[in-house]
């Protein structure tokens, strides 16, 4: 597909579409019996530092007779080139149109960017709604978080993948390919897969008042409940990613060092749906930042885990890396550290340039309410912090806090302000930078059954924090309550919401995690188009017992393990990590194969 110069000549950064980047890869596409087009619904410059890209991109590159490629949503101003045009959204290796594919596959991270999906199917040729595609159409497939409630997104996607794909994409592609002209038997067969959710199978019930009463099969082959796929052992890492034209949000090679988090924070959903930790051998991270550098020529390497500092022996795996750095010239960095002196100190001592801003995340003002969502960070720790941060001469703090939390009081909003205030003192040459935002109540969480916040509620609580906060090394920002609103209610909204979603993009809603573009009127007009409203989903309590729309997905973090931890939460009583005390019995611990940290049941 030819695209003329006058298009790319009429828009902002015409290097997002054009392709041909160092180490992309362009097989054939006559030789491929599968297409595969490769989707992260935001701008090219967010898609290119999602970390599944390259995993997935290589995983189905290497496979035979299988061919993967790019796209991403384009921006305002291509969309109105192409639409004007009359032309259609291509890959960015081959720049076949979206549509000459066999299966379009969306890695879904973030509720705001379901609209972004709707207008790369429309732009690609593709019909929006999955009722309407047969098998003369690509197959949409979507994964990603996001997965871990579908339904909002299962008018548009006839198949999802839920869990980590690494291990069990080969199985679903052999499927594909078998069954890629009779789309009905490959709904079918694909349920034989794990981690395999078709909508097309599951029915919604809703009882006499409108609420979600359950779910029921359509079809045999169909499995009651989809659990989440979990690769037992972290497969080699992607050595050879793709090095973009332009600077993308995160512009630096990449490792993952860890994956999975037990250290049991009740408001994260990161933590419960990448359970359990696995971890890469020092020596694998070595070869493999070798070979990143060589291949890919950044000047910076971050060595990513949701906790790094529970990485066995990180002090030795940093030092391991010190003479590739110095030799090549690279800086290091080590995000997601644990709040305490010793973090400070593999800072420090991390190669290469290091800045001179420090941020961690206490989350709540107080150690009661730091307790109760098992962020168990002491006033000690945050204290013997600062010293380490003041002897080292660090001039800037990044704070994190949320509000909006399960049991918290005035008090505790209060406490936000105080602790920031202790903080100022202690070291006045610190400028601080303290970031608030809203809880969103997420699934398969301990709040997954909580209420958010109303505007009203935030409000207040903001007033406290600019009252207890007037100073001038202290820069304060505070959540947009709109925008928090519609990600609680798109993250744990039943099948309805696939119309509110869609008469929100017609509508003219794009880019929704973008504050330029965001148009919260649009969304409330499509809610009330549907004889819905957005506070039933967003900031209405679940009652006890009450059906979840993403009961049919499984974890592997039970049911009865979530909802321990909110009594715990309303009893103030923290969890220990099972890494270092005994099985908190969370529910892999009863899955083969699925929990090497479970010893015994407590």
């Amino acid at each position: 597909m030819s695209i003329p110069d006058s298009v790319l000549h009429g828009v902002t950064r015409p290097a997002r579409y054009t392709g041909n980047e160092w180490n992309s890869a362009t097989k054939p596409w006559d030789s491929a019996s599968m297409r595969f087009a490769l989707c992260y619904p935001d701008v090219y410059e967010v898609g290119m530092s999602n970390l599944a890209l390259p995993i997935l991109y290589e995983c189905l590159n290497s496979l035979p007779g299988v061919l993967a490629e790019r796209v991403f949503t384009p921006w305002a101003d291509m969309e109105q080139a192409l639409r004007s045009g009359g032309l259609r959204l291509f890959s960015l290796e081959s720049r076949h149109c979206l549509a000459d594919f066999d299966v379009i596959a969306f890695s879904l991270g973030y509720e705001l960017t379901y609209t972004n999906v709707l207008t790369v199917l429309d732009l690609g040729g593709v019909p929006l709604l999955r009722r309407d595609r047969t098998s003369a159409h690509p197959l949409v497939l979507a994964g990603g978080s996001c997965a871990s409630n579908p339904e909002p997104m299962s008018d548009f996607v006839d198949m999802f993948f839920v869990g980590e794909a690494e291990e069990g994409l080969p199985d679903l592609v052999r499927v594909l390919q078998e069954f890629k002209h009779d789309r009905a038997r490959l709904l079918r067969a694909a349920c034989s897969v794990g981690g395999v959710y078709v909508p097309a199978f599951y029915e919604p019930r809703y009882d006499s008042a409108g609420l979600f009463d359950g779910m029921e099969r359509t079809e045999g082959a169909a499995p009651a409940v989809v659990s989440r796929q979990i690769v037992t052992q972290l497969p080699p890492p992607p050595t050879r990613p793709i090095v973009p034209f332009l600077e993308a949000v995160h512009d630096y090679g990449s490792i993952e060092i860890q994956r999975g988090c037990t250290r049991g924070c009740r408001f994260c959903q990161a933590g419960m749906l990448y359970r359990p930790v696995r971890t890469r051998s020092r020596q694998e991270v070595v070869d493999a930042c070798e070979q990143l550098a060589r291949n890919c020529g950044y000047s910076e390497l971050s060595l990513l885990s949701l906790s790094s500092s529970d990485y066995p022996q990180v002090e030795e795996l940093v030092a391991d890396l010190g003479p590739l750095c110095r030799r090549e010239n690279i800086s290091l960095s080590l995000p997601s550290l644990r709040l305490g002196p010793e973090s400070v100190r593999l800072l420090e001592a991390l190669p290469g340039r290091r800045g001179s801003s420090f941020t961690f995340a206490p989350e709540a003002g107080t150690e009661r309410l730091r307790r109760a969502i098992n962020k168990n960070v002491t006033e000690e720790d945050i204290f013997t912090t600062l010293e380490a941060l003041r002897e080292g001469g660090w001039s800037k703090l990044k704070l994190y806090f949320m509000i909006g939390l399960p049991t918290e009081t005035e008090e505790d909003v209060a406490g936000i302000a105080s602790l920031v205030r202790r903080v100022a003192a202690f070291d006045p040459r610190l400028r601080l930078n303290v970031s608030v935002s809203l809880l969103v109540p997420k699934p398969h969480t301990p709040c997954q059954s909580d209420a958010q916040d109303f505007a009203e509620a935030v409000d207040a609580k903001v007033a406290i924090l600019k009252k207890g906060l007037r100073n001038d090394r202290v820069k304060l920002s505070w959540p947009d309550t709109r925008i928090s609103q519609l990600e609680a209610a798109l993250s744990r909204g039943d099948r309805r919401l696939g119309e509110v979603i869609l008469r929100a993009w017609q509508l003219g809603s794009r880019f929704d995690a973008w504050g330029e573009c965001f148009t919260f009127d649009n969304w409330l007009q499509a809610f009330a188009s549907c004889g819905l409203r957005i506070e039933d989903f967003a900031n209405r309590p679940r009652r006890s017992g009450e059906p979840l729309p993403w009961a049919h997905i499984s974890t592997g973090v039970s049911l009865d393990y979530l909802g321990a931890e909110h009594q715990r939460i309303q009893e103030g009583r923290p969890t220990p990590d099972c890494r270092v005390a005994a099985c908190n019995a969370c529910g892999l611990h009863d899955r083969e194969g699925g929990c090497g940290q479970a010893t015994r049941a407590t």
